[in-house]
């Protein structure tokens, strides 16, 4: 099957999603009429609606919803007579608005505007192709490993928030308060004044156990541990305070093994793919970044035509609006935000590996760029070098590139001190 609407298809479908229920706009290849329905989000009832929409059509047959990903996404998925085209929900929802400027909603009318933009406009969408089952679980797996970091740090915080009430010495003696140190410790002594009771020895044994080995640092911990003053000795303060800081304890804990069988498991696919050399000696990648860069780049090399595409894609390239003598420049409010993230990460992460990286960003702060401007700048550069390694399977090097520049006259190289 090809990838649009060139082709003849037996029946068009659009769909509006709900958590629920689906409603569905459905017209004949050959007929102009519509037919509205509406189905359970149950798995057997969309079987039951797929199948005898193949009996009555065959295949293949388009169907137009507004997501790309999402559990009636997979559903559909299933049947190979199927062909989905996902639509941007801020197009549907204007496309509603031009019609209805009062901004009526109704599922059964978005579903019917979804299928007629895409027979009326079937040159702006592209039927979904879903990438290798070891691509698509690298994508699920870095973005569920992104919610995990983001429980690390809101449990990290409301247990230093709640140490802060009681116990504030605690974070004095640990600067990093997101590892599992930090959690055995408080579960051993969850108080100041269990803490002041513990044995030198056995303090000592404790560090030592986790390979805390620096005899300087844990002097000083123990010495300050004998000098601390309770900052309250209210047990009605303590208590409450001790207990909930034991349970954010547990759930930290519980994260940070989450996130570490997370970052095996990431390994362990991102490795197998082919691509993946590509990205894993970038400057500044790591073990985090690199699985992060081959995702957002994928498989489908046909995917992008160019690489400005995949900058504006991503979120990257900004946007300039000109109305009369009026010009603005912003960055993009729709875009995948992870994907976003994830070349502005490592684009800062390049600016103390890279040569021509950190004079870049240098040259954009001395022209007045604030930090993020200047490493999306920077993030839009490293997206053109990427594309064009990912495109010709070529590994990036930095002599090369520098060497490009050189050629071509860069007055970026009179920043660098090449040696």
């Amino acid at each position: 099957m090809t990838a649009s609407l060139s082709q003849h298809f037996t029946a068009y479908v659009g769909i509006d999603w709900a958590d629920t229920k689906h409603d569905i706009c459905l017209q004949a290849g050959d007929d102009n009429h519509r037919q509205f329905d509406c189905i359970p989000h149950q798995v057997d009832r969309i079987d039951e609606w797929a199948k005898a929409l193949h009996l009555r059509f065959g295949g293949p047959i388009a169907v137009a919803l507004e997501l790309a990903k999402g559990p009636i996404v997979s559903a559909l998925l299933k049947y190979d007579f199927f062909m989905l085209f996902p639509i941007n929900p801020s197009t549907l929802a204007k496309y509603r608005v031009a019609f209805k400027p009062s901004r009526a909603k109704d599922d059964p009318t978005d579903a019917e505007l979804a299928l007629d933009l895409l027979l009326r406009h079937p040159e702006r969408f592209t039927a979904l192709r879903p990438q290798s089952v070891a691509m698509r679980s690298l994508l699920s797996l870095i973005e569920q490993r992104r919610d995990l970091v983001n429980d690390k740090t809101r449990f990290t915080n409301r247990l230093c928030n709640t140490l802060k009430q009681y116990y504030p010495q605690a974070l004095e003696w640990f600067e990093q308060r997101d590892t599992l140190l930090f959690c055995d410790f408080l579960t051993r002594w969850p108080t100041l004044l269990s803490a002041k009771r513990a044995r030198k020895t056995t303090l000592e044994a404790f560090f030592y156990a986790h390979n805390g080995r620096r005899a300087t640092l844990i002097e000083a911990r123990l010495a300050s541990i004998r000098a601390a003053s309770a900052l309250t000795e209210d047990a009605g303060i303590i208590e409450p305070c001790r207990l909930h800081a034991l349970a954010l304890v547990e759930q930290l804990r519980t994260v940070l093994t989450v996130i570490d069988r997370f970052d095996k498991e990431v390994e362990r696919v991102a490795s197998a793919l082919p691509d993946y050399a590509l990205f894993r000696g970038l400057p500044g990648a790591g073990p985090h970044l690199a699985p992060r860069l081959l995702a957002a780049f994928g498989e489908q090399r046909e995917r992008f035509h160019g690489a400005d595409e995949l900058q504006k894609y991503s979120g990257i390239a900004p946007v300039t609006e000109r109305s009369g003598k009026k010009s603005w420049v912003h960055w993009r409010w729709q875009c995948p935000t992870f994907l976003r993230q994830t070349f502005v990460e490592w684009a800062g992460q390049t600016i103390n590996k890279s040569f021509w990286a950190g004079a870049f960003y240098r040259q954009q702060r001395a022209k007045g760029s604030t930090y993020q401007a200047a490493v999306r700048a920077l993030a839009f550069k490293w997206i053109r070098i990427l594309y064009r390694c990912w495109q010709t399977r070529t590994l990036y090097d930095e002599t090369t590139y520098l060497n490009a520049l050189r050629k071509r006259g860069s007055p970026l190289l009179k920043n660098l001190d090449l040696g």
